[in-house]
Order: C-alpha cells, then sequence, then structure tokens
C-alpha cells in the first residue's frame, strides 16, 4: 500500500462540514468519492480535524492509501480537480509520506484565521467570506485581550457543549491581530482545539472591540469555565483553516 498526503484549498458555503454525514454533502464525502472511481479501489480519506458547516480551509490536509502507485502528481491533480472545482474544492498539493504519517495524528500545530470586514457597507466580491460587522471595533482593546488568550489555560468557555474532546486544556501559542483597511485578520496557532473555540473567542473579543464588555470582564468570563456567559459563537463564514504544521 501507498500513502500520499493531499492538501486541499475549499469553500465550505455549501457544504455540511469536512466530516462524512448520513445527510447533506460534505467534503470528505466528496474527495473520496471522486478519488475512489479515479483510482478505481476504494479510498478512506482521514483529514487533520473536522472543519464545521460554512468553514473554508486554505490549506486543509488529509491522507489516503492506495494499491496504485500514483506516479504522475500533476496528470493526477489535473484528473481530480477536473471533478471537485465546480463544487468549490481544489486538491493544491499531493506528497508521497512515509506509512506512519498520520494527517491528523502527525500534527504539531494547526493555524486557524478569522477574517472580519469592519465597515458599513455589505461586502460583495467576499461574501461568505468574513463577518461583516459595521460598527468600528477598538483594535488596540482587541489586541489587548488577545494576549489574555495565549498560554495553557482551561478554555471551558469557549467549548461547545457537543465537544467531544477529553479535556479542556489547551495551549494556545499564538493569538495575533492585524488590520488592513477594512479587513480585520485574527490568527490562532494550537496544536489543537476545542470544538467552536475559535468562533466563541472570536465572538468575545468582537464584545471587547464593541465596548461592551472591558477588558477585566473579557478576563473575568474567559477564567469562569462557564459557556453560558460566553458571547454569541462567531459565524463560520468567516474561519478559515489556515494550514496544518507537521
Amino acid at each position: 500500500m501507498f500513502r500520499y498526503q493531499i492538501l486541499i484549498e475549499y469553500s465550505g458555503t455549501n457544504f455540511r462540514g469536512w466530516q462524512i454525514q448520513k445527510k447533506g454533502k460534505t467534503i470528505q464525502g466528496l474527495i473520496q468519492e471522486k478519488i475512489s472511481k479515479l483510482l478505481k479501489e476504494k479510498i478512506i480519506l482521514l483529514g487533520s480535524g473536522r472543519t464545521d458547516t460554512g468553514v473554508h480551509a486554505l490549506k486543509q490536509s488529509a491522507h489516503f492509501d492506495t494499491q496504485n502507485k500514483i506516479t504522475q502528481n500533476d496528470k493526477f491533480l489535473k484528473s481530480i480537480n477536473h471533478f471537485l472545482n465546480k463544487d468549490g474544492v481544489a486538491i493544491l498539493k499531493i506528497i508521497k509520506r512515509k506509512n506512519n504519517f498520520h494527517a491528523r495524528f502527525s500534527a504539531k500545530m494547526r493555524i486557524y484565521k478569522y477574517i472580519i470586514i469592519n465597515r458599513l457597507s455589505r461586502p460583495v466580491l467576499e461574501k461568505n467570506r468574513g463577518w461583516h460587522v459595521m460598527k468600528e471595533l477598538d483594535l488596540i482593546k482587541m489586541k489587548k485581550g488577545a494576549k489574555k488568550l495565549v498560554g495553557t489555560k482551561d478554555f471551558s468557555t469557549f467549548r461547545a457543549s457537543s465537544c467531544r474532546a477529553k479535556s479542556p486544556i489547551k495551549t494556545m501559542k499564538l493569538v495575533k491581530i492585524k488590520s488592513s483597511k477594512s479587513k480585520i485578520e485574527i490568527e490562532f496557532r494550537s496544536q489543537s482545539f476545542l470544538q467552536q473555540q475559535v468562533r466563541s473567542m472570536v465572538g468575545c473579543l468582537k464584545y471587547l472591540g464593541e465596548n461592551k464588555w472591558s477588558l477585566k470582564k473579557f478576563e473575568s468570563i474567559t477564567k469562569s469555565k462557564k459557556r453560558i456567559l460566553c458571547a454569541p459563537l462567531a459565524p463560520a463564514e468567516g474561519l478559515f483553516l489556515a494550514r496544518i504544521i507537521y
């Protein structure tokens, strides 16, 4: 058997997330089906992690095993993308890997980016590619809040009730906010995340930026471990899985 890693770009708008479900179209399901047809064997595709309905990816990582050695990477990419591109999915790269490589368990760092479009006018060209917030946000205050999220902490406040993680304790390596004109980009780096953790943190940072919360309140809610105190979840359309570091 041969093992291959693929890097995937996709728009999550018309999918019910990454993971195969009983009902609805998923990214994992679509790619698995198309690779199986192309290689003429049943393929099981394993991703680095799930993305929710509406979440996008710049470089999602996944792997699969096949009995067929892929000798022409360019030919494979052209063929598979012919079937995927119309659905807003593209395989960017295919890499031959050793059999001990695992898209999920070998990951050392996951990088997510969240985009806020902070202006009065609703975005047209970037529709479904960012959270449109009309009220001007206080970036200095948000950056101070972002620093409070870095480190090894109990992130129960930001954890979805359906989260299956064994522990709410995670190590945030980086939370960085930068802006250009009306676009605010928040980058999050950690080895792993709780379900809806990033969107929950963005929702709280927005409350801070809107001056609905003081920095002191933001910090106390972060430490409270009470999900009920968390700000409303940021919408999925602004979230991008940027890349996985191995």
